[in-house]
């Protein structure tokens, strides 16, 4: 199961105002369970074993409620967010970053594709895991503007 099967049950159970949600897909069964303060459960198990659980705060589902901006994936692709894996990442949590700074790679089709920011401001959350495929639109980036 992806990431973005996972967001996608976390977006369904705010939009519907679910505390509990489970579902099993070919042999891995999923349980959210929203606690207090907005904060995530979730179990991931297969063929009985529980492989993960730990808790973690709410995706930035709705960003228009803060003042911050995404930063989407241009194209499909691999995500890299180092030019190699000896280098450090281009950006980290808390980094500031400028306009036409390059923040992280995607690999699409053998090219390796720079990608720029497009907003001034502080790294709040990175949203994807390294060498991890990205969709069109999906939100790699969340940054504060400065």
């Amino acid at each position: 199961m992806y990431i973005k099967e996972i967001k996608d049950m976390i977006n369904l159970m705010n939009e519907n105002n679910l505390t509990e949600l489970e579902i099993e897909k070919e042999g891995v069964r999923i349980r959210l369970k929203k606690g207090q303060g907005g904060a995530y459960e979730k179990t991931v198990e297969a063929a009985g074993q529980q492989l993960y659980a730990p808790q973690e705060k709410p995706p930035n589902v709705k960003a228009e409620k803060r003042n911050v901006v995404e930063i989407k994936a241009p194209m499909v692709g691999t995500f890299y967010r180092a030019p190699s894996p000896e280098t450090p990442p281009y950006i980290n949590m808390g980094d500031l970053v400028g306009v036409g700074q390059v923040i992280c790679i995607i690999e699409a089709m053998k090219l390796m594709n720079e990608i720029k920011s497009e907003v001034k401001g502080r790294v709040a959350d990175i949203q994807v895991d390294n060498a991890e495929p990205v969709e069109f639109g999906q939100v790699l980036f969340v940054v504060e503007p400065a």
